[in-house]
């Protein structure tokens, strides 16, 4: 059809397209994939593309008031391309990862050289030879893109056109990369892209994103796409379509943006940053250093102190003693570590007091005391044990005894009041009370420090069956109560020392006796509080995971803080095992809860006896399986005991909190930010209630009586010293998003002054810019901006990719909070826990804030 166009009485006797029929087309002039819309004739006229649509009525559609729109869209795209600038999108649509696209062909050619046969490297082996094996499913489609670019289809290539295809993938140019990826979803070649299309794309996507919810709602996102590209209602868009898209993401990403900052307050804050002398940089280290370890420094100081007084005090005793003369340095060497040994053999119960520990946090001991670090300490006292042991066994079994039996009778003489008339044998002396306790001691305590170590405890070890069994969290548990005959040998061997005979010289039992009475009744009070707090199964949830979530009712005494810990054993798993848990809920509410994640041999117990008795969710609710009060089958019982001090308890003293969890991990900070939505809540409900007790002044206001006022101003009122909490959960797999779910929605809606922000992390998602998460990424912010919810977690939440950049977390927090004082609170794996530990220190000597890092322990 020519120029002129079509008049308004076609569309009468046409009629118009409606959302129920779906069309077929018949079309004429310039294809939208050739050139623009309008072409010229060979005459020069004007041509402009003209579509039929032959509805199922047999009605025909005119569509060139369709076309032009959209050609009047592309034409502003294109404009606002030239305003911008494409250069934000130059980092987007790789194929290869930036940190391996560089050098990379060497590799590609030698694992070429290793999958090839006779010269020809398969399909199949493609995405191993290209380093994408963890998405195979995205490069066979790569794979048959780039081999359809040269109208062939084949299943082997040669090393020149595996070089071609690198070369294409890799390409600089965004414009390149754009043209493969809309060619990987065009798979007809016709220049369109249907919804069939985008859906199989973004079924392909969500696969190698190991998103498999994003798979069962690709038709929705299909649509969404649909809608938002082609308003026209063309069912199909072009290239440039999907470039807006994604050039104008960032537009709909005006939720849980990264934080905020001017380069002035950056420059302020950063004042540590301009060159110091290496004097200066020395000192400025140090004084952060012991600023930030004083406490640990004085306590290990005035230990080793105790440690070399008392074995320089024994030492010097039997130096001065004739037993010297035959047994020379070994007997003095062999005391001085033993009584090292009874110190250490007491105080080790000290740090596992944990109700003790718990109560001296709320004193003032708490400002002196390294309460964090009680593990710890027990550890290091551990070691020193084995040193002590090593010392005073060895000296006795390898020189002492030796150099007795060999010494003349003259020499023995005088320690026959001790060894008796007869000179022993070696063999006698092993076998006395003194040497069968101590062999006893030994061989106890290499069974519970070896199973104690993280390779034992952690199953890292794998060991085959029956030996398996002394792998695991029940081995640790079990071996460690060998201290119970470890402590009864220790004593005996006390009493029983050759060359000491009067009583109240025999020290060990007053070393003994204050640690093992308070540890003792620990247990004690352990044993009838745990039958006193009676609770009752409200709600089981299994979430995927692995994931098992308890909320049980709370005992009128149970009063605990947030960031604490309880014990929880169940009867039906173990009659003997407790194993800690973060408390989940909140101070406020009026229930308990926890999240256990099955780690090992109890937790995986625990899952299946929970699981027998829960069924499938009805009603839209959540989780994999559910149980309640009302559900049919009777729910396992289960004890707890607490609560216990942790280092996130004391989250309230600092002015700023980042809060970062891993995985399960994150459990110890929702309660932190449902007690915090809490106090933000009840802080406005206060100044709410203030307006209305204290009107403004002025003439026809209501009178307040003195005896109201009075009333008012004696209600202490409660100052929440945290201004803002940043948190981060980075989790390997989507489904954990469900776990908390409702408490992320929950800070979402009633946050309104912005005091939390929180920040999720999906790091089996590739990272942004990546073209396996490309299409993921338009998605999610588009969805957002239309519904208000991420796709990737379902809640109001952003979800990020990949991992943090922690240097840029800490430096943007920073920078928009000078001179506070920022608790950083990590639960997780300990490499990172290493990581932020060093940037806290680093940005210590940097900054005028004040970092304090903090690391979860059980």
């Amino acid at each position: 059809m020519r120029g002129g166009g079509a008049s308004a009485d076609h569309h009468q006797r046409w009629g118009s397209a409606s959302a129920g029929t779906t069309p077929r087309s018949l079309s004429t002039g310039s294809s939208p994939r050739g050139s623009d819309d309008r072409s010229c004739s060979d005459d020069g006229e004007e041509l402009v593309e003209v579509t039929l649509d032959l509805q199922d009525d047999d009605t025909i559609v005119l569509r060139s008031s369709a076309l032009a729109a959209r050609a009047a869209r592309r034409q502003r795209a294109q404009l606002d391309r030239t305003r911008s600038g494409a250069h934000k999108a130059l980092r987007g649509l790789r194929f290869i990862s930036s940190n391996k696209a560089n050098n990379a062909w060497i590799e590609v050619q030698a694992n070429f050289d290793r999958l090839a046969r006779d010269g020809y490297l398969s399909r199949s082996d493609f995405a191993e030879c290209i380093g994408m094996t963890e998405s195979k499913e995205f490069a066979l489609e790569l794979f048959d893109t780039l081999s359809r670019r040269r109208r062939m289809k084949v299943d082997t290539i040669n090393k020149e056109e595996l070089r071609e295809i690198w070369q294409q993938i890799t390409d600089n140019s965004f414009d390149s990369r754009l043209q493969i990826f809309f060619e990987m979803v065009d798979k007809n070649a016709d220049g369109r892209i249907t919804e069939a299309e985008v859906k199989e794309i973004i079924m392909l996507s969500a696969s190698a994103n190991k998103l498999s919810r994003l798979k069962e709602q690709a038709e929705e996102y299909a649509a969404l796409i649909m809608e938002e590209l082609d308003p026209e209602g063309l069912g199909y868009i072009e290239l440039w379509q999907l470039e807006t898209l994604l050039l104008q993401k960032d537009t709909y990403m005006n939720y849980s943006q990264a934080l905020s900052y001017t380069s002035q307050a950056l420059s302020q804050n950063m004042a540590g940053l301009r060159k110091k002398s290496p004097i200066r940089k020395i000192s400025t280290t140090l004084s952060y250093y012991f600023e930030d370890n004083w406490k640990r420094l004085w306590v290990l100081a005035l230990w080793i102190g105790i440690m070399a007084g008392l074995f320089a005090w024994k030492f010097m005793q039997y130096r001065n003693r004739y037993v010297f003369d035959v047994m020379g340095y070994c007997v003095t060497t062999a005391k001085g570590a033993a009584e090292t040994l009874k110190l250490n053999m007491a105080i080790i119960l000290l740090p596992v007091c944990r109700n003790t520990i718990t109560w001296l946090r709320s004193t003032r001991a708490a400002r002196v005391l390294p309460f964090d670090d009680n593990i710890n300490f027990h550890k290091t006292i551990a070691a020193a044990i084995v040193v002590g042991i090593i010392l005073h066994a060895g000296n006795h079994l390898v020189c002492d005894f030796p150099r007795l039996i060999k010494s003349s009778d003259e020499k023995y003489a005088p320690l026959g009041q001790y060894f008796g008339e007869i000179k022993p044998t070696y063999f006698t002396l092993v076998k006395g009370v003194e040497g069968i306790t101590g062999v006893i001691m030994v061989v106890c305590m290499i069974i519970a420090f070896t199973l104690a170590t993280r390779w034992f405890r952690r199953s890292l070890v794998k060991l085959p069956r029956p030996f398996d069994k002394l792998t695991g969290f029940n081995a640790f548990w079990y071996s460690h109560h060998l201290f119970i005959i470890v402590y009864i040998a220790f004593i005996v061997h006390g009493e029983c020392l050759y060359l000491i005979h009067v009583w109240y010289r025999r020290t060990t039992w007053m070393y003994l006796s204050v640690p093992v009475c308070l540890y003792v009744g620990e247990r004690t009070l352990r044993f009838f509080r745990s039958g006193s707090y009676s609770v009752r199964l409200l709600k089981v949830a299994i979430y995927p995971g692995n994931v098992l979530t308890l909320q049980m009712s709370k005992p009128p005494t149970f009063r605990y803080k947030s960031g604490q810990y309880m014990f929880v054993q169940c009867p039906a798993v173990s009659p003997f095992e407790w194993h800690p848990f973060s408390i989940t809920s909140a101070p406020g509410d009026d229930y308990l809860s926890i999240h256990v994640r099955q780690l090992g041999d109890w937790t995986r117990e625990l899952k299946r006896v929970f699981a027998a008795a829960c069924e499938p969710p009805v009603g839209g609710k959540s989780g994999l399986l559910r149980a309640d009060e009302t559900t049919k089958k009777t729910l396992p019982k289960l004890l707890i005991d607490g609560p216990y001090g942790s280092p996130a308890q004391d989250y309230s003293k600092y002015d700023v909190l980042l809060l970062v969890g891993l995985g399960i991990g994150a459990t110890p900070f929702i309660s932190i930010l449902k007690d915090l939505l809490n106090n933000i809540i009840k802080m406005e409900e206060e100044e709410d209630a203030s307006t209305d007790l204290y009107p403004p002044i002025g003439r026809n206001k209501p009178h307040i009586d003195l005896g109201t006022l009075m009333t008012i101003t004696s209600r202490p009122k409660k100052i929440l010293k945290t201004t803002n909490a940043y948190f981060y959960w980075v989790t390997r797999e989507q489904g954990s998003f469900d776990w908390f779910k409702g408490v992320m929605n929950e800070i979402a809606d009633l946050d309104q002054r912005n005091i939390i922000e929180m920040h999720n992390y999906l790091t089996s998602v590739y990272e942004e810019g990546d073209a396996r998460s490309a299409l993921i990424t338009m998605l999610q912010a588009l969805n957002h901006a239309k519904n208000g919810v991420d796709i990737v977690s379902g809640t109001r939440v952003r979800t990020h990719f990949a991992r943090p950049n922690w240097k840029k977390v800490l430096s943007k927090i920073a920078s928009k909070h000078p001179y506070a004082k920022i608790g950083v609170f990590y639960c997780g794996a300990p490499v990172l826990a290493q990581e932020l530990s060093k940037l806290c220190h680093e940005f210590n000597g940097k900054c005028t804030s004040k970092f304090e890092f903090h690391k979860e322990h059980f």
